[in-house]
């Protein structure tokens, strides 16, 4: 998971687990789209204190695949890169792993269209956000 330059520790809580011990699969989404934000905020194209509405992302397609369970406990952290940047889309991988292990417990791609929720279209992905995750990512 070295091609990862971005990760958020994450914890694996009591209520994510599934009737079979381990984690739920729609428990995989929320871990991805919280490393998400912290992604985005650190870079700086989120704020705390940014509504919403102004966030200009929206899901337009996400593929997981699971590898291995992950059981309560677990130290996991999330691993967040751009691979793509398009004219309306950014596509990002993202990866579950053992913090101390690096085991892959899961990995998968999201594809992110910008779009104005005021004006309710798509637009280009702003020349800020493809700058700072192009230099961040080294694309």
């Amino acid at each position: 998971m070295s091609e990862f330059k971005f990760f958020h520790p994450m914890e694996v809580r009591y209520g994510d687990l599934d009737p079979q011990g381990h984690l739920n699969n729609a428990k995989y989404l929320t871990y991805f789209e919280q490393a998400r934000v912290h992604y985005f905020t650190r870079l700086g194209l989120f704020s705390k204190d940014q509504s919403f509405m102004d966030i200009g992302v929206i899901i337009a397609d996400i593929h997981i695949q699971y590898r291995a369970a992950v059981f309560w406990g677990a130290p996991v952290k999330v691993g967040v890169r751009t691979v793509k940047i398009g004219g309306k889309s950014i596509t990002l991988e993202q990866s579950i792993v053992d913090d101390v292990s690096g085991q892959l417990y899961a990995n998968g791609t999201v594809i992110m269209v910008t779009y104005d929720y005021h004006n309710h279209k798509t637009i280009s992905v702003p020349e800020n956000w493809r700058e700072e995750l192009t230099q961040f990512e080294g694309l």
